[in-house]
C-alpha cells in the first residue's frame, strides 16, 4: 500500500511538472507543418512551437506562413506573427479545438493567374474532415489585395477584430468583423459566413453576409468630400461577391463649388476581391429633387495611381438647378427647369481637381426653362415678344425656353456643338463652349424668327430696317440671323455676329 502511495504521488509530481513547464516539440511542430500543408495544399513554415499538457491543452507557436504551393512570385498568402491553441481532453477527442488566438495575421490575396489555375485544375481538394476550431480570435489582422500590376499600391483592410465560429477548412465559418477601410477610410461593421476554403485558387472560396460602412471621409478623394455611410448585403465568392446596399452622404460636396447636397444611393454592384475592381450592375441615385440612374465600373488602370471610373448616366427625371448647383460656384444656379439627359462620364485616376479631369459625352432637353438672372430672363422675354412682331411689350408676360442638343466636357471645358434653343417665336442654334472654372462663355449660332428685322421694331426704324430685311431672310417669309454670345457667365454679351452677315 505505500509502495503504491509512493507511485502515485511521483506520478502526481510529474504531472504537475508536466502542467506548468512547457516543452518543446518538434515533433508537434512538424505534425502542424504537415496537417496544414496536406489540408491547404500549401508550403507551411512555423518558426517554433511549445505545448503544454495540464491543466489544459495548450500550444503556443510563432512565425506561421502558408504560401500557396508553387507561387513563389507572390508573397505568402497568410502569415502569422504568433498564436495560441487551447483546448482539453474531451475536445480534442472529439476533434474540436476550443480557442484559437492569432496576433498580427496578415492574409494577401494575389492576383488571379490563369496559368497557375490551368496547371492546378486537375489536383484534387484536400478538404477532408479534421480538427474544427470552436472560436477564433484574431487581434491587428490585416487583408491585403495585391494588384496584378507591380507599380500598383496594395489594398489594405486594417482589421481590428474578428471572431469566427466553428472554423474548419471543409465547412462554411461564421465570423463577426470590424475592420477599417483604406480608400475611402471609415469603419466597417460585418457579419456573416466564409467558406469552405478553396486550396487551388483562393478566389474561389464562398462568402455572404452584412455591413454597414460609417464616416466614410470622401475628401481623400481630389475634387469631391462629403461623409457617406452604407449598408447592405453580400454574396458570392472571393473573386465576384455581388452588393447590394445604400449610400448616404448629406453634405457631398464638388469642392471647387463649394455647394453641398444631401446625395442617397441605391446600388447593386460585383465587386472582384483579388484586386478591388468594383462593376455597377445599377445605381439608383439621388438628390434634391433629382434622380438618375448609372451602370459602369470602377476599376485599376496600367500605369497609373487610382482607379477610374465609367458610368452610363440617364436622368429621365431631373431638374437642371440641381445639376448646376453642383458645378457652378454663383450663389443660385443660372437655370431652371425640367431636364432629361444621357451621358458617358469617364473619370480618370490622378491627383487633378474633378472639375478638370471629368469627361462627359451626352445629350440633354431641357424644357420650361427660365433663367434666374432677372435682366438676362427679361432679354430673352423682349426676344420673344420682338420675334413675334409685337413692338410694344407684353406686360408681365412670363416666357419658358426650351433647349435641345449634345455636348463634350473636357479639361473643364464644356463644348455644345449643336445646341437649338427655342422661345415663342424664335430658335437660335448655337455651338461654342464653356469654361467650368473660368466661367468664360463663347457661342456662335444663328437666330431665327418669325417675324422680320422690321417687324420687331416701330416708327421710323421699322421703315429704314426694310432695307436691310432681305439681307436677313429666312425661311417661311421670318429672319436669319447668325449672332454670338461671349463674356462670363453672370454677365453674358448678345450681340450680333457682323462676319457672318454676307456668308449667310
Amino acid at each position: 500500500m505505500a509502495v503504491l502511495s509512493g507511485v502515485v504521488a511521483v506520478t502526481l509530481l510529474l504531472i504537475a511538472l508536466l502542467s506548468v513547464i512547457p516543452f518543446r516539440s518538434e515533433t508537434a511542430r512538424a505534425k502542424v507543418i504537415e496537417v496544414l500543408a496536406a489540408r491547404l495544399d500549401s508550403e507551411v513554415q512555423l518558426d517554433s512551437f511549445t505545448i503544454k499538457v495540464l491543466p489544459r491543452l495548450r500550444g503556443e507557436g510563432a512565425g506561421l506562413t502558408i504560401r500557396h504551393r508553387g507561387r513563389h512570385d507572390v508573397p505568402p498568402l497568410i502569415s502569422i506573427r504568433s498564436f495560441t491553441v487551447e483546448g482539453d481532453i474531451p475536445g480534442v477527442l472529439r476533434r474540436h479545438v476550443s480557442t484559437v488566438t492569432l496576433e498580427g495575421l496578415e492574409i494577401k490575396i494575389p492576383p488571379n493567374d490563369h496559368d497557375h489555375d490551368a496547371a492546378d485544375s486537375d489536383k484534387p481538394l484536400k478538404l477532408r474532415a479534421a480538427y474544427t476550431i470552436d472560436n477564433l480570435v484574431t487581434k491587428d489582422a490585416q487583408l491585403i489585395i495585391i494588384p496584378r500590376t507591380q507599380n500598383k499600391q496594395p489594398k489594405v483592410w486594417a482589421i481590428h477584430d474578428l471572431h469566427m465560429r466553428s472554423v474548419g477548412f471543409d465547412r462554411p465559418m461564421p465570423f463577426v468583423a470590424t475592420l477599417t477601410n483604406g480608400v475611402p477610410p471609415g469603419e466597417i461593421a460585418t457579419n456573416g459566413t466564409f467558406g469552405p476554403w478553396h486550396p487551388v485558387q483562393p478566389g474561389e472560396t464562398p462568402l455572404d453576409g452584412a455591413f454597414t460602412f460609417d464616416h466614410a471621409d470622401l475628401s481623400v478623394f481630389d475634387g469631391i468630400s462629403g461623409m457617406l455611410s452604407a449598408k447592405g448585403t453580400f454574396g458570392g465568392k472571393l473573386e465576384r461577391i455581388e452588393v447590394h446596399g445604400d449610400t448616404i452622404t448629406p453634405e457631398f460636396t464638388l469642392t471647387d463649388v463649394g455647394h453641398a447636397i444631401p446625395l442617397s444611393a441605391k446600388y447593386y454592384t460585383i465587386v472582384d476581391g483579388t484586386n478591388g475592381d468594383t462593376f455597377l450592375e445599377r445605381i439608383d441615385g439621388s438628390w434634391r429633387n433629382t434622380a438618375l440612374v448609372a451602370k459602369g465600373s470602377v476599376v485599376d488602370m496600367p500605369g497609373a495611381p487610382g482607379r477610374q471610373v465609367e458610368l452610363d448616366i440617364t436622368m429621365d427625371q431631373a431638374r437642371v438647378e440641381d445639376v448646376l448647383w453642383l458645378a457652378v460656384k454663383a450663389p443660385k444656379p443660372p437655370m431652371t427647369g425640367a431636364l432629361t439627359l444621357k451621358s458617358r462620364m469617364v473619370l480618370p485616376p490622378g491627383h487633378i481637381d474633378v472639375v478638370e479631369k471629368l469627361m462627359l459625352d451626352g445629350t440633354f432637353a431641357l424644357s420650361m426653362a427660365r433663367f434666374t438672372n432677372a435682366d438676362v430672363q427679361k432679354k430673352i422675354e423682349g426676344l420673344s415678344q420682338r420675334s413675334r412682331g409685337q413692338v410694344t411689350p407684353a406686360a408681365a408676360e412670363h416666357v419658358n425656353s426650351d433647349f435641345t442638343g449634345s455636348f463634350k466636357l473636357g479639361n473643364g471645358v464644356l463644348t455644345i456643338p449643336t445646341v437649338a434653343f427655342g422661345v415663342p417665336g424664335s430658335v437660335v442654334r448655337l455651338s461654342g463652349s464653356y469654361g467650368l472654372v473660368s466661367e468664360a462663355i463663347d457661342f456662335k449660332g444663328t437666330l431665327y424668327m418669325d417675324a422680320k428685322i422690321s417687324e420687331t421694331v416701330g416708327g421710323f426704324k421699322h421703315v429704314l430696317l426694310k432695307v436691310i430685311d432681305p439681307l436677313f431672310k429666312g425661311e417661311n417669309g421670318g429672319s436669319a440671323i447668325p449672332i454670338q454670345i461671349s463674356g462670363r457667365r453672370d454677365n453674358p454679351t448678345f450681340g450680333l455676329d457682323k462676319g457672318r452677315i454676307f456668308k449667310h
